[in-house]
């Protein structure tokens, strides 16, 4: 499923959604983001997805922001702003909302709208090489507050204004200090030790890491906007689930469970 230029790719429980442009640094064009869109849809209907992983081809990038070869064609009018910006929103919000744990592995250029899509991941895994930047204030580009948010809620205000007001690069060494991203590894071993993280997700039961995910975004909106009564009803239908007699019952016969997420 997908464009040319972006794959859809299944393996067993882990979908993973990739970025293909690698002859412009896997920048994103309209289309490109329209059709991100219709894939992680997919994978969220699908039962047997416990992951989503995203990454870039071609080694050098994962995405390195938007095509700005298409800016005089997808954005150089209000209105094709807008319906760009729609475009990137619903796909960012698709992601932050997805019901199943998403992973950024992150080889080379992040920059830009990469960075967008990364933060919009659960878990961020990046190479030794890779490198990070939001270049809007050397463009004269607006950012939207969904965006800066989520970059507020991972790295903290004070390093998120450095990031915009220098619009400089920064080393994965970097990234890693700022909280920017979880882990960073070699790049020879980055495909397998994402692989490794997400069978380990996929193997943990699907309704407990989907509350855990659904209970933390409503932490991030601040007291007084959360809903308390669906955290407690993600709670009570985890205990209420059969995968919680089957965790039980592995743990006691110690052997792995075999979790169904019902």
């Amino acid at each position: 499923m997908g464009t040319e230029k972006m794959l859809s790719l299944r393996d067993g429980a882990i979908g993973t959604m990739v970025f293909n442009n690698p002859a412009r640094h896997n920048a994103v064009s309209l289309e490109m983001w329209e059709a991100a869109g219709a894939i992680l849809e997919d994978f969220a209907a699908d039962p047997a997805i416990r992951v989503v992983v995203l990454e870039g081809a071609g080694g050098k990038a994962f995405v390195s922001g938007a095509d700005i070869s298409k800016f005089e064609s997808e954005r150089a009018s209000r209105e094709a702003v807008e319906r760009y910006n729609r475009t990137t929103g619903r796909v960012t919000t698709l992601l932050s909302g997805l019901g199943k744990p998403t992973i950024a592995m992150i080889e080379g250029w992040c920059i830009g709208g990469g960075v967008g899509i990364a933060v919009a991941c659960d878990l961020r895994i990046a190479s030794e090489e890779a490198r990070f930047g939001i270049p809007a204030a050397k463009l004269g580009l607006g950012y939207g507050m969904a965006g800066i948010s989520r970059l507020c809620d991972i790295v903290g205000p004070a390093a998120a204004k450095e990031i915009f007001f220098t619009a400089r690069h920064y080393t994965a060494a970097e990234a890693l200090r700022m909280g920017l991203v979880n882990e960073v590894v070699s790049a020879a071993a980055l495909a397998a030790h994402v692989r490794d993280r997400a069978l380990t997700i996929a193997g943990n039961a699907p309704l407990t890491i989907a509350a855990v995910k659904r209970i933390i975004g409503e932490i991030a909106k601040g007291p007084g906007e959360r809903d308390e009564a669906l955290c407690d009803r993600l709670v009570a239908e985890c205990f209420a689930s059969a995968d919680y007699i089957e965790g039980r019952r592995a743990f006691m016969e110690k052997r792995k469970p075999r979790f169904t997420g019902r």
